[in-house]
């Protein structure tokens, strides 16, 4: 498959509104679910932690972490120049047809 310039456009909007994403944000944070997810795909052992307040109640059920991904500062500013000059690309090509 050939790629065309919907083809350009469409990849480097998409690499250029995640770059902006990634600078925009400072964390993400995962659910409970995708953390023992990643750990079981990993073959780690979720983090376990035990919440103050179930320690003050008397609840004694530890709590899987939440896992808080930090992307690069990098990261963000590569994903904007490689979208921007995709669409760039894009807009110097023949349309098609």
């Amino acid at each position: 498959m050939e790629f065309n310039r919907n083809h350009y456009l469409g990849i480097g909007m998409i690499v250029l509104l995640l770059g902006l994403q990634f600078r925009y944000v400072d964390s993400f944070q995962l659910t409970e679910e995708t953390t023992t997810f990643l750990a079981k795909r990993l073959k780690k052992e979720p983090t376990v932690s035990q919440n103050p307040l179930a320690v003050i109640f008397g609840q004694t059920n530890p709590v899987a972490m939440k896992k808080t991904v930090r992307p690069p500062k990098w990261l963000g500013w590569s994903m904007i120049s490689i979208g921007s000059v995709l669409v760039i690309q894009s807009l110097g090509m023949r349309k098609s047809g």
